[in-house]
């Protein structure tokens, strides 16, 4: 590539998280010269730094600390002095991260994408400016431009994150220390899963979640059963609970809340606030480009990631919609094969989503508040660990399979999953899905004996009344 054909390049991604990584190599792949601007030290954006890959290790390595500790003898074996390393926990998480982002560096080199290390500003006419780290500018003329620029957390106004005391999910992943008492503000996946990290470590963690319900917008049969979980392993759940104050004073934070009129202070080392993500837009003046944005600040974009602006396109978190990393990852695709001129579009109905708690809980599609509101007649099918072989040798045995099905064409609406590797078995039922196959599609399909995901057949089989070992 030439120095001009550099400056002029096919695309211009801005950002290099999931969306924009994955974007930038998929156009690469297409034959598309790509320049990526990211002014991070590595790549991989809040997923694979402070997000989904370092939150998933701290997962695993807590599970294996509380399995030690509180469940080895069961399996008929003792482990006696078992203690907490915590150091050695987070130089592992941190290996595990730099080993990703690593891995990324890699691919860009592999598939010749140009890593522009710095600051990018949109500016009329494609042009992208990026200001290097030793303040130097380089203008880029795109022919597209790829806006990948993620999210935020959202903040409360009277606790500032400092990321010492008052934590976003960036400090959460870096506390020196195990929290003797650990608020979490949010009951959704972020504040659970992380929550759930330092419960095991020892922490006493309290949830304030204002929604009636932790995890909100999930299968009210799922949101059930995973508070029953949840408070047995030790959280502490306030539901229907509204926080109205709060203040940092030295090495304790105090959080004023409110529930059925009720007012009430709760005190703490740690608070961790996750109440939500807003899109990022730094380097994008969307006033002063005529960039259309939504109700909530995201960019508007339609099913080909398509902006108002000629040739730029929007993806990811900055767009909006359920803020996951496949969800990016699927879009950036999307936006280089449309560039590349591939007749290709982006549909949601099928997206799953995942709560990398333990038990894990795992979905797809409807709800079935959602389908019976649609007056939709439908079916439900459900089977539960207990009765499942392979969940039994694991003593793994909580939770349950639910489908929701079409009463008359038995296509599936929804699936439901709450238990071992939930995430890991709803990848059939997506696939399904994908061809708006039938619980009796699943139901019919050999599955390995002793697997776990037998229970998925099972819960599909319950839908026409033929589950067989229940």
């Amino acid at each position: 590539m030439t120095t001009d054909s550099l400056l002029t390049p096919d695309v211009v991604v801005i950002g290099g998280g999931p969306g924009g990584y994955v974007a930038s190599i998929r156009a690469a792949q297409l034959g598309l010269s790509v320049v990526c601007v990211e002014a991070d030290t590595t790549l991989g954006g809040t997923c694979v730094n402070v997000g989904c890959i370092p939150s998933k290790a701290l997962l695993g390595s807590s599970e294996h600390y509380e399995f030690t500790r509180l469940h080895a003898e069961e399996h008929g074996f003792s482990v006696g002095g078992v203690t907490l390393n915590l150091a050695q926990m987070m130089k592992r998480k941190d290996d595990v991260v730099s080993a990703n982002t690593k891995g990324v560096e890699f691919l860009f080199k592999k598939n010749k994408v140009t890593w522009a290390k710095g600051w990018g500003q949109l500016k009329p006419g494609n042009v992208v400016e990026v200001k290097g780290h030793d303040g130097v500018v380089t203008t880029y003329r795109a022919k597209h431009v790829i806006i990948a620029t993620g999210s935020v957390p959202s903040a409360l106004p009277f606790l500032p994150f400092d990321e010492e005391r008052v934590l976003s999910n960036v400090g959460a992943l870096k506390i020196p220390e195990v929290p003797k008492h650990l608020i979490v503000i949010g009951g959704g996946v972020i504040g659970l899963e992380l929550g759930s990290v330092w419960r095991r470590l020892g922490a006493k963690v309290t949830v304030v979640e204002y929604a009636p319900t932790i995890l909100p917008g999930n299968d009210d049969e799922i949101i059930k059963e995973a508070d029953k979980i949840f408070r047995k392993q030790g959280l502490t759940i306030m539901a229907g609970t509204k926080v109205t104050g709060g203040a940092r004073a030295g090495d304790k934070v105090t959080v004023q809340v409110e529930k059925d009129g009720t007012p009430s202070t709760l005190e703490a080392d740690y608070v961790l606030v996750s109440i939500g993500r807003k899109p990022a837009l730094s380097g994008i003046d969307a006033k002063a480009l005529g960039l259309t944005l939504g109700a909530r600040g995201e960019i508007a974009a339609d099913d080909q990631m398509r902006t108002n602006l000629p040739n730029v396109f929007a993806i990811g978190d900055a767009v909006g919609g359920k803020l996951l990393a496949h969800k990016a990852e699927e879009e950036g695709v999307i936006a280089a094969e449309v560039i590349a001129g591939k007749p290709v579009h982006m549909h949601y109905h099928n997206m799953p989503g995942v709560v990398y708690t333990w038990p894990e809980i795992a979905t797809v599609g409807l709800t079935e508040a959602e389908v019976k509101a649609s007056g939709r007649a439908y079916k439900v099918g459900k089977f539960p660990f207990s009765a499942n072989g392979r969940a039994r040798t694991m003593a793994e045995t909580s939770g349950f399979v639910k489908f929701i099905c079409d009463a008359a064409t038995d296509e599936i609406l929804g699936a439901h999953l709450i238990g071992a590797n939930a995430s890991d078995l709803l990848t059939e039922v997506v696939l399904a899905m994908e061809f708006r196959g039938t619980s009796e599609d699943i139901g019919i399909t050999v599955h390995s004996h002793p697997t776990l995901s037998e229970a998925v057949k099972e819960a599909a089989l319950a839908v026409r009344g033929h589950a067989i070992h229940i």
